[in-house]
């Protein structure tokens, strides 16, 4: 299985964020929070008690996310590692990633005591290279320091780096967002991310764009950022593996891709999801009602288990995430039905418009494809549906195929209000 560790504190909120986190404040020690303090001591307490209950399962990989993940220190991460390596069985070579941002990897060897505490992958927030961006974003870091750590980590013998960054921010142009790129890439990391800009409700940053302060670039500049920003991630090395992820060879996220592969996964800490043997749950979002549960031993108390159609949704929805795409026997075999032949006039339209290839028992989308993932993932969602009801109500399938209950994540991750530029985000990612 994937290991996910939430790690729920940052200096402060940047402005576009709606992940679970909670500020220190700038220039706080998070060796000294009470609260941190307390995660720590829950966080091991629930890593016992999944011991129990899972205990010498097989790890794949480990993911620190968060939140600012390189708040907590070195040492707390190494005891954290050992004690992950007391109740599972991590596989040799492991992918371990560490979330952190550039701020805080700055003080002198902490990027190699992260190394030696374990960590071998570093994904680093840097989102822009442009000093406007990173103030409109809140983001408590400037260009230089970027710079500053992506060497600190490379000399410190980190192999594996990834920058994070997103595109289609308020008042971007397609100039500045292929700037950032060419940056980026003289800073020769192995991976890197590039999301494009979700308003997500509630946040300042939506505030502003509602309210007409802020205007996000034109439909069609978003469309160049995209299409151009992955031409030219390509033309330097940079395989198009996922809709927003871009890896040298060999250096594709292991623990993301086992996300898209439908793999099993347990999250740790406040509103961390786990899916184990088609049963999914969700820690509370509040540390303290996350403290409490874990404390009296009551995790994991409201599971949904997955029914047919809810894995055959997710199934299309992880898959066509991919460069690979869909392998249309696992459809059948989920199914019992053919795929071309259940969305066969869809699959047509989207394969004369070059949204779609089909190749070698693979569905993929093309890149214009990705562009509007979401589009054509709600389409097949509503088919898809409608197929596996006629084939409930004809005894094709197994009743409960019917109906999924509300709240999952293929439910949850689309929304059809929301522009079809945007591509979607896994929940521990």
């Amino acid at each position: 299985m994937l290991l996910y560790i939430h790690v729920p504190f940052c200096s402060t909120r940047c402005r576009y964020c709606a992940f679970h986190s909670s500020p220190l404040g700038r220039g706080v020690d998070a060796a000294s929070s009470p609260a941190v303090r307390d995660y720590v001591d829950t966080l091991f307490l629930e890593l016992a008690h999944w011991g129990d209950q899972l205990g010498g399962s097989e790890v794949q990989s480990v993911f620190f996310g968060g939140g600012t993940p390189s708040l907590l220190s070195p040492r707390i991460i190494g005891l954290t590692m050992e004690r992950i390596n007391k109740y599972f069985r991590l596989v040799p070579k492991a992918e371990v990633t560490l979330e952190a941002n550039p701020e805080s990897l700055r003080g002198g060897h902490r990027a190699a005591q992260y190394l030696d505490a374990g960590i071998n992958r570093l994904s680093i927030g840097v989102q822009s290279m442009d000093e406007g961006m990173l103030r409109l974003l809140g983001r408590p870091h400037k260009a230089q320091d970027s710079l500053h750590v992506a060497f600190l980590a490379r000399e410190a013998g980190c192999a594996n780096i990834n920058l994070d960054l997103m595109w289609g921010l308020p008042g971007q142009s397609v100039r500045q967002w292929l700037q950032t790129l060419k940056d980026v890439i003289r800073m020769t990391p192995d991976h890197i991310s590039a999301y494009g800009l979700t308003l997500e409700p509630g946040t300042p940053l939506e505030l502003d764009v509602e309210e007409g302060r802020l205007t996000l670039p034109p439909e069609r500049d978003q469309n160049i950022m995209f299409m151009e920003g992955a031409a030219m991630l390509e033309q330097h090395g940079y395989m198009h593996y996922e809709i927003s992820n871009f890896a040298r060879m060999g250096f594709q996220c292991r623990h993301n891709m086992g996300y898209w592969e439908g793999e099993d996964y347990l999250g740790l800490g406040p509103s961390a999801t786990s899916t184990i043997n088609n049963r999914r749950w969700t820690n509370p979002s509040s540390q303290a009602a996350w403290n409490a549960r874990t404390r009296e031993g009551k995790l994991a108390q409201t599971v949904e288990e997955l029914t047919p159609e809810t894995r055959v949704l997710e199934l299309l929805m992880l898959r066509l995430r991919t460069a690979r795409g869909l392998r249309v026997k696992e459809y059948r075999e989920m199914t019992g039905r053919d795929f071309v032949r259940d969305h066969q006039r869809l699959v047509q339209a989207l394969h004369e418009n070059g949204l779609i290839r089909i190749r070698q028992g693979y569905l993929r989308l093309t890149r214009s494809g990705m562009l509007v993932s979401n589009s054509i993932l709600s389409n097949l969602f509503a088919r898809t549906r409608e197929v596996l009801k006629q084939a409930a109500l004809s005894g094709g399938l197994k009743p409960q195929a019917v109906e999924s209950p509300e709240g999952t994540v293929a439910q949850s991750a689309l929304h059809e209000d929301s522009p079809e530029i945007r591509p979607v985000r896994w929940p521990n990612a």
